[in-house]
């Protein structure tokens, strides 16, 4: 299958990216909420949301940021009717050309420990593992005061 790959349009996808992640990803955490990291996504407005559509129907997605000195992907996901197809290598590749268009030099990615199943999916896509400690801290005062609607004017 060959989907065609294009830029999130909010007023078109949302729903589905939504219902899509919901599926794919669960989301325990208040700031994974798919609403609101699609309006904060908009609001950087940033250009590096994609989506692999098939008939109008989104089967797969890939958020991406660029800070001027390294390109991340952040979340890949596609639908499991469709997986096993080769969109996500698409999406992944798409992305991977948008960052060299802006004369990215590396990109990096975080993947949960012990998710096998979405390492091997890298690995085969030329990424390789690197000795890192990845580290975060949440700034609640940006998680819970921010609206959480449907974003129709995001």
């Amino acid at each position: 299958m060959n989907p065609i790959i294009t830029t999130f349009d909010n007023r078109l996808h949302r729903d589905q990216v939504i219902s899509l992640w919901k599926e794919i990803f669960g989301y325990e955490a208040d700031h994974n909420a798919p609403q609101l990291v699609i309006n904060k996504k908009l609001e950087f407005g940033d250009g590096l949301f994609f989506i692999a559509l098939n008939n109008q129907a989104v089967v797969g997605t890939i958020m991406a940021g660029y800070d001027g000195h390294r390109g991340w992907i952040y979340s890949i996901a596609v639908s499991p009717n469709y997986q096993k197809q080769g969109i996500g290598s698409s999406l992944l590749a798409f992305a991977e050309r948008k960052f060299s268009e802006l004369g990215c030099m590396k990109i990096n990615l975080q993947i949960m420990e012990g998710n096998e199943v979405v390492e091997n999916f890298y690995l085969a896509n030329e990424y390789q593992t690197e000795k890192r400690i990845s580290m975060g801290k949440r700034l609640p005062e940006n998680i819970n005061n921010t609206e959480q609607n449907d974003g129709a004017d995001a």
